[in-house]
C-alpha cells in the first residue's frame, strides 16, 4: 500500500486530500490512499514521523510548516534557505523536508507579472510567506512584509496609507483572512491606493473570490487566487515522491 498524507491543523477543508484522491483514482492507482492528520500539537507531528507506518510522502500546511524542520533527518538546500517545508519524503535513510511552494507560487505567477510589477507588500509571515519572499527576490522584486508583529524594517499593518500601496504595485496575501467560512473578512489595508496596475495574489482558494481579491477587482487591478499554486505545488510533491 503506499499511503500519503496531509498534516496540518483544522484541515477539513483539505485541498490535498481531494487533489490527490482524484489523481489516483484518475489514474487507476487503487493500492494508493491519501488521507488528512489533523494534529493539536507538534509533539503529534514529531510521534508520527518516528513510526511512519505505511507513509511515503508528507504534504506540510498552517502552523507546522516551519515548526517541523528540527525534526527532518535532512532539509533540502531551497528549504532550508527558505525556512519552511512543506513536502516530507521518507527514505530507508529517514526523512527530507522540501518546499514545494516555491515552485508553486512561482509558476503560477509568472503569467501575470508585468515590467511594473517591481515592488510588492507580503501580508503576512508565517510559512508560505518565505517562500513568496523567496521568489520575488528570485525575480528582482523588492518586497516588504506587513505583519501585527512587525520585526525591524517590516511595516505594521497601521502603518500604511494610500501612496504605500499606490507604489507597490504587487499585493500577496498569506493571511487566512477570508477563508471560507469567515469569508467577509480581508486585510486591513488601504485599499483607496490600488489601481489598474496593481496585481493582487491571494494564496487562499476557498472562497475564489475573496474579500480581498473583490477589493482590489472594484478598482480594475488583476486578480488571482491560490488554487493553481496549489495545484502546481501537489504535482512538485508528486514528482517528489516518486524519484
Amino acid at each position: 500500500m503506499h499511503k500519503f498524507g496531509l498534516v496540518g491543523k483544522d484541515i477539513s477543508y483539505s485541498f490535498s486530500r481531494n487533489y490527490f484522491s482524484e489523481k489516483f483514482s484518475r489514474l487507476q492507482l487503487s493500492d494508493h490512499s491519501y488521507v488528512n492528520f489533523d494534529l493539536s500539537d507538534i509533539s503529534e507531528l514529531e510521534s508520527l514521523l518516528q513510526s511512519p507506518g505505511e507513509l511515503q510522502g508528507l504534504n506540510v500546511t498552517i502552523p507546522y510548516k516551519e515548526a517541523v524542520l528540527p525534526l527532518l533527518t535532512t532539509i533540502d538546500p531551497e528549504a532550508a534557505k527558505v525556512g519552511a517545508v512543506n513536502t516530507i519524503k521518507f527514505t530507508p535513510g529517514g526523512t527530507t523536508g522540501y518546499n514545494t511552494d516555491i515552485y508553486g507560487f512561482e509558476t503560477s505567477l509568472l503569467p501575470y507579472l508585468e515590467p511594473s510589477h517591481k515592488k510588492a507588500l507580503i501580508l503576512g509571515t508565517g510559512g508560505a510567506s518565505k517562500a513568496v519572499a523567496y521568489v520575488l527576490e528570485r525575480q528582482g522584486i523588492s518586497y516588504t512584509f506587513v505583519s501585527r508583529n512587525p520585526l525591524g524594517s517590516q511595516y505594521h499593518y497601521e502603518d500604511l496609507n494610500s501612496r504605500i500601496i499606490a507604489e507597490n504595485t504587487l499585493l500577496v496575501n498569506c493571511t487566512p483572512l477570508g477563508t471560507f467560512p469567515d469569508t467577509k473578512r480581508k486585510p486591513d489595508i488601504p485599499y483607496d491606493g490600488i489601481g489598474a496596475g496593481h496585481l493582487l495574489y491571494d494564496l487562499i482558494y476557498n472562497p475564489p473570490l475573496t474579500a480581498f481579491l473583490a477589493e482590489g477587482q472594484s478598482r480594475g487591478a488583476t486578480t488571482m487566487n491560490g488554487h493553481e499554486m496549489l495545484k502546481q505545488q501537489a504535482e512538485k510533491s508528486w514528482q517528489i515522491w516518486n524519484s
